[in-house]
C-alpha cells in the first residue's frame, strides 16, 4: 500500500481533510479550534490506520496576524536619510476624497526604525562604506529593547547585497539570536517603499509563522508522524517548512490559494478552462479567475493597507460567508458582514450561544437546508433558535420572516456580485465567457442565481465543494520564484549578463528542491522576463526559453513585448527603446495529483429523493425535491426547482434552470 497523502486547510470557521490512499479519495471537516493545531492534530486522529507520506497545509496564521496586527516586535534598519520611507510610502491616499482617513500604523513604529551611516550609488557601487561600530550600537540596543524580529533594508542592496549581508554578521557576532531578514532575499527589485515594505511584513510575520510550524511539526513528532510537511504558498504551490517560515509574507494567500488550484483541478476534468472561482466559507467569500487552464496571478497586491509584493493568485476576499452576521445601520439599511459569528460560538441555529442572525439562519427559515437532519458533522439545526434570530431583523425593517431572511441573502450576494465583477469585468474580461465554480461550505447555495446575475451561462458544483480547498492542496507542485532586478535597455544588453543571473536562480532553485526531496525527473524550471518602455511605471512579464539565451533570442523577446503590448493596452510604440526591468525563474517541483473518483452508475433519478420540502424562493413558497447527492448516479439530469444535499454542503437549482451529473460526480447546472 502506497502513503496516504493528506491535506488541511484551516479556516475561520471550519477545518478540511482530504486524503489519497490507493487512488482512493476520502474528505470530511470539523470546526475550526481557537489554537488552530489542536483541530489539525483531532482531525488527523481520525485518519484510517497507514503511513503518512505526505501532509500538504493551508493555513490563515500568517493573514490573521497581519489583519490582527499581532505580529513581532520588529526593528527595522535602513540607510541613513531613508527611515520614513515606510511610511511616505507613495504619497497616494487611500481614499481620495476623505480628509479624515486612517491609514494603518507602520508595522515598525519610528523609534525602531533605526539609521545605519552606509550608501551605494545606482549601479550598487560603494559610495559611504558601512559604519560597523554603529551597527554594534545598533546590536546593543536590540539586545535591550526586547525586539524579535529584525529587518535589513538599505538602498540598491538588489544590486550589490555586501552591507545587507555584513550587517546580520556583526549582529549574529554581537549575540543577536532573533530572525534577520535581508531585502535582496526576499524582494531583490527596484522600488524602496515596495521592498521595504514586503520585508519589513516577512521580518514582522516570521516569529509568528516559524512559531507556529514549530509547534505544529512537534506535535506532528509526538504522534510519530514523519512525513514531510509541507504548506502553501500564495503564488499556488507548496513549500517546505524551513523555506515557509523564512518567507512568511508568501503565506498570506496561503488559504485562497488551495481552493482555486482545486477548482482548476475540477474545472479541467469537466472540460471547462475559463473559470470563475467562488469559494464561499464560513467568515468570507475569495473569488478569482482562472484563464486557458492557468490560474491567473498578480505580482503585487495590498493586504490590510499595506503592500506587499510577492507573486501570489489574483484573488479578490470579501466579508461573505454563512456566518456573516446580519445588522441595520442607523438609517434602516440591512447590512451583511464583514463580522462573522465564525465557529464559536456560530450561527444561531447551531445552538452553541450564538443570537445574532446570519446567513445560515436565514438558509435554515427558507428551507434551504434541512431540519430535522445532521449537517456536515453538526447536530440538527435549530429552527426556533433561527427565527428569534432572524426575528429580531424583521422587525427592525417591517417585514416577514421569510421576507427578512431573504433580504438578508439579497445583501449578501450582492457583495459577492460586486467582488465577481472586480476581477472579471474591471480586468476586461466578460463574466459570459466563463463557468462558474461554486465551492466551499456555502458556495453553491448562492452558485445559481449569482450566476445569473452575472450572466454566467453555467455554474459547476465540484463533487467536493465542501472541502475543495484541502483538495487543492494535494494537488498542488512545490513551487519557488526568483526575482533580480537589472533595469537595463534591452538592446544593450549582454546575452552572457542575462545568463549568468538566471543560472545563479537555478542553483539557488536546485539546492531548495533537492533538500525538500525532489528527485530531477520531477523538476521543472519557467524563466521569464518584465519588460516595459522606457519612462513606463509597469512592467509586462513574458516567458523566456529555458537554455542559455543568444542576441536572436533578446531580439525576439524585445518585438513579443511590442506585440503583447498592443494586445494588452490597445497600442504599441516599436520606436520606444523596450527595458528589462526584472528577471525571473520559477522552479517547479511536480507531484502526482490524485485522479478524481468516478461517480456510481446505475439507480434511478427517484431512489435519490429523500423528502419533498417547503421551500421559499425569489417571493414564494414551494415543495420542492430534495436529492441526496451521493445517490445521484453520473449522467442523471433532472430540471429545477431542486434541493441537493451533501455531506459537506448544500447545493440549491432554482427554479427554470436544469442540472446534470457529470463522470465524476460534479453537478452542472445551466442557468
Amino acid at each position: 500500500m502506497k502513503g496516504v497523502v493528506l491535506g488541511v486547510d484551516i479556516g475561520g470557521t471550519f477545518t478540511d481533510f482530504a486524503w489519497v490512499v490507493d487512488g482512493g479519495l476520502s474528505l470530511f471537516k470539523l470546526p475550526t479550534t481557537p489554537a488552530p493545531e489542536d483541530g489539525f492534530l483531532a482531525g488527523l486522529k481520525r485518519l484510517p490506520a497507514g503511513r503518512l507520506a505526505r501532509i500538504v497545509h493551508g493555513t490563515t496564521v500568517a493573514t490573521n496576524a497581519l489583519l490582527e496586527e499581532r505580529w513581532a516586535k520588529t526593528c527595522l534598519l535602513t540607510t541613513e536619510g531613508f527611515r520614513d520611507v515606510l511610511e511616505i510610502g507613495r504619497q497616494n491616499r487611500p481614499s481620495l476624497y476623505d480628509l479624515f482617513c486612517e491609514r494603518p500604523r507602520p508595522v515598525v513604529p519610528r523609534e525602531w526604525r533605526l539609521p545605519v551611516p552606509e550608501r551605494l550609488d545606482r549601479r550598487g557601487r560603494v559610495v559611504r562604506p558601512l559604519e560597523e561600530r554603529a551597527v554594534r550600537e545598533i546590536a546593543r540596543r536590540i539586545a535591550e529593547g526586547g525586539i524579535e524580529s529584525v529587518a535589513v533594508v538599505f538602498l540598491f542592496s538588489f544590486l550589490n547585497p555586501a552591507h545587507e549581508e555584513r550587517v546580520r554578521g556583526i549582529l549574529e557576532e554581537a549575540g543577536v539570536r532573533v530572525p534577520i531578514t535581508l531585502s535582496w532575499e526576499v524582494l531583490p527589485e527596484f522600488r524602496e517603499y515596495e521592498r521595504t515594505s514586503t520585508t519589513v511584513i516577512t521580518a514582522a510575520l516570521r516569529p509568528v509563522v516559524e512559531g507556529y510550524l514549530s509547534r505544529l511539526s512537534r506535535a506532528l513528532g509526538g504522534l510519530g508522524v514523519e512525513a514531510p510537511l509541507l504548506v502553501m504558498q500564495s503564488s499556488g504551490g507548496v513549500a517546505g517548512t524551513e523555506e515557509a517560515g523564512r518567507r512568511a509574507a508568501a503565506l498570506l494567500l496561503s488559504g485562497p490559494a488551495g481552493g482555486v488550484i482545486g477548482a482548476r483541478q475540477v474545472g479541467l476534468s469537466a472540460g471547462f478552462s475559463d473559470l470563475v472561482t467562488l469559494d464561499m466559507g464560513g467568515t468570507s467569500t475569495d473569488v478569482s479567475l482562472v484563464r486557458g487552464g492557468e490560474i491567473v496571478l498578480t505580482p503585487e497586491r495590498e493586504v490590510a493597507g499595506r503592500p506587499v509584493r510577492l507573486p501570489m493568485v489574483d484573488v479578490h476576499t470579501v466579508g461573505a460567508g454563512g456566518g456573516s452576521i446580519a445588522w441595520t445601520d442607523p438609517g434602516g439599511g440591512l447590512r451583511v458582514g464583514p463580522r462573522s459569528a465564525g465557529a464559536v460560538p456560530g450561527p444561531a441555529c447551531y445552538g452553541r450561544g450564538g443570537t445574532e442572525p446570519t446567513v445560515t439562519d436565514a438558509h435554515l427559515l427558507l428551507g434551504h437546508l434541512p431540519r430535522a437532519r445532521p449537517l456536515g458533522g453538526l447536530p440538527p439545526l435549530s429552527t426556533k433558535l433561527a427565527e428569534e434570530a432572524v426575528g429580531r431583523i424583521a422587525r427592525a425593517l417591517g417585514l416577514s420572516l421569510e421576507g427578512a431572511a431573504w433580504g438578508i441573502l439579497e445583501v449578501v450576494e450582492a457583495t459577492m456580485e460586486r467582488a465577481v465583477r472586480v476581477i472579471s469585468v474591471e480586468r476586461g474580461h466578460d463574466p459570459r465567457d466563463f463557468t462558474l465554480v461554486a465551492f466551499g461550505g456555502a458556495g453553491p447555495l448562492h452558485g445559481a442565481t449569482l450566476a445569473r446575475k452575472l450572466g454566467i451561462p453555467r455554474v459547476l458544483v465540484p463533487a467536493q465543494a465542501g472541502v475543495l480547498s484541502a483538495l487543492g492542496l494535494i494537488c498542488a507542485d512545490l513551487v519557488h520564484n526568483f526575482v533580480r532586478s537589472l533595469v537595463a535597455p534591452l538592446s544593450e544588453l549582454p546575452p552572457a549578463r542575462v545568463n549568468r543571473a538566471l543560472q545563479g536562480f537555478r542553483r539557488q532553485a536546485e539546492g531548495i528542491l533537492a533538500a525538500e526531496g525532489v528527485p530531477e525527473r520531477a523538476r521543472g524550471y519557467r524563466p521569464a522576463a518584465d519588460l516595459r518602455y522606457r519612462g513606463q511605471a509597469f512592467e509586462l512579464t513574458l516567458p523566456l526559453p529555458d537554455r542559455p539565451l543568444t542576441e536572436e533570442d533578446l531580439a525576439e523577446l524585445g518585438e513579443r513585448f511590442h506585440r503583447e503590448h498592443e494586445r494588452n493596452y490597445g497600442y504599441s510604440v516599436p520606436e520606444e527603446p523596450v527595458e528589462l526591468v526584472n528577471l525571473r525563474l520559477t522552479a517547479v517541483g511536480k507531484t502526482e495529483a490524485p485522479g478524481l473518483p468516478e461517480a456510481p452508475g446505475g439507480g434511478g433519478l427517484e431512489e435519490a429523493v429523500i423528502e419533498r420540502r417547503r421551500v421559499y424562493f425569489d417571493g414564494g413558497w414551494g415543495a420542492w425535491p430534495v436529492f441526496q447527492r451521493e445517490r445521484l448516479p453520473k449522467g442523471a439530469e433532472f430540471p429545477g426547482p431542486a434541493v441537493v444535499e451533501g455531506p459537506e454542503s448544500t447545493c440549491l437549482v432554482p427554479p427554470g434552470g436544469r442540472a446534470h451529473v457529470d463522470d465524476y460526480g460534479n453537478l452542472i447546472l445551466e442557468v
